[in-house]
């Protein structure tokens, strides 16, 4: 690598931190639901890279009703989900 392409790939390095600082600076002053926002485009980013999704409290929340509503045995009717896929082609 010559020393003008290590000289790009460190400022390019900086100016990243850089701008992910300032970006990070500014939506600390966000609504909750901006930043959440934020917070879960920045999961998906994280298990892109890392293949490991982190669940968020919200939908840890909806997983737990999903779960308990299935342990009631209350789940769609077949005819709603027969619409459902008709609507979606398949």
């Amino acid at each position: 690598m010559s020393l003008s392409s290590k000289r790009a790939t460190w400022y390019n390095f900086v100016m990243t931190a850089k701008t992910l600082r300032d970006v990070l600076e500014h939506a600390a002053t966000w609504p909750r639901e901006d930043q959440d926002e934020l917070a879960e485009y920045a999961r998906e980013i994280e298990a892109r890279r890392t293949g490991i999704y982190t669940i968020s409290d919200d939908e840890r929340v909806a997983v737990g009703k999903a779960i308990a509503q299935a342990d009631r045995s209350e789940f769609v009717p077949d005819e709603l989900v027969a619409e459902a896929d008709k609507r979606h082609g398949r």
